[in-house]
């Protein structure tokens, strides 16, 4: 009895720490990034919304960190994204723990190969409903508001 007592507490105990944990992934505001360029696209044209596509490294490349956390979960550019982009993320990273599933990774490189020949992390790659690019940007310092400003008079030029 007190065995099944003790593993009932440490089923609990873990279904507790991974809801948890499912939820602080989703906190981070990732959920409304896609991840591969066919539902973009679909999604681009069904909104008439231009696509702005991000060539990180998540687990290596400093700007492309900071750009995260000082950008891409700030609640003022998800309030603008929202209303004004279709988010594709598009991740290299390099350690183990955190690869890629090979078809996203073939997939990531397939587009960096089109959009990203230089190389370049972060790249942020703004293209139009039908895929045709706008302009190309990077990190720049200044937080989300200052960032979002930016994005704005790329899109409006």
């Amino acid at each position: 009895m007190l065995k099944k007592r003790f593993s009932f507490l440490v089923l609990l105990f873990a279904a507790l720490f991974f809801a948890n944990y499912a939820t602080a992934q989703t906190a981070i505001g990732h959920e409304n990034w896609l991840h591969t360029y066919d539902a973009a696209l679909k999604q681009a044209k069904a909104e008439h919304k231009p696509i702005l596509m991000v060539f990180a490294g998540s687990d290596w490349c400093k700007p492309c960190i900071m750009l995260n956390k000082q950008v891409w979960e700030t609640e003022t550019f998800e309030k603008y994204a929202e209303d004004n982009l279709v988010l594709l993320e598009l991740d290299f990273p390099r350690f183990k723990k955190n690869q890629l599933p090979a078809e996203q990774l073939k997939h990531n490189e397939a587009l960096a190969e089109k959009y990203n020949t230089e190389g370049m992390f972060p790249l942020v790659v703004l293209v139009d409903e039908n895929g045709k690019v706008i302009t190309k940007t990077g990190y720049k310092n200044g937080g989300a508001e200052a960032y979002v400003q930016h994005l704005d008079k790329l899109l409006h030029k």
